[in-house]
C-alpha cells in the first residue's frame, strides 16, 4: 500500500544512510522499523523486583525509610563526598 507520512528531516537522514549502510530498499527499512517499534508496544514494561529487607524490631521516630528521608541520605552524602560543590 502506498501512502505519505511528514517525517522530520533528520529522521528521514538517519533512515536513508541506514538503508544505504546496509544496501536496502527505503521501503524495506522503514516496514522493519515500524515492526520492531509495534513489537516493542505490545510488550509490556519489565518490573523491577526490590528486596525485601525485614527488620525484627521498627525504625525510631524520623529513621523510616521515606522517599524523602533517602533523598536527604543522598543529598547529605553528595555534600560529604564533593563538599557541597
Amino acid at each position: 500500500m502506498k501512502t505519505t507520512i511528514d517525517l522530520p528531516d533528520e529522521l528521514m537522514r538517519e533512515i536513508k544512510v541506514r538503508a544505504a549502510r546496509e544496501d536496502r530498499k527505503l521501503k524495506d527499512v522503514i516496514s522493519d522499523l515500524l515492526r520492531r517499534g509495534l513489537r516493542q508496544a505490545e510488550k509490556p514494561p519489565a518490573r523491577v523486583k526490590l528486596p525485601l529487607i525485614i527488620s525484627s524490631h521498627p525504625a525510631a521516630p524520623g529513621e523510616e525509610m521515606t522517599p524523602d528521608r533517602i533523598a536527604e541520605i543522598l543529598i547529605e552524602q553528595e555534600v560529604e563526598w564533593y563538599g557541597g560543590h
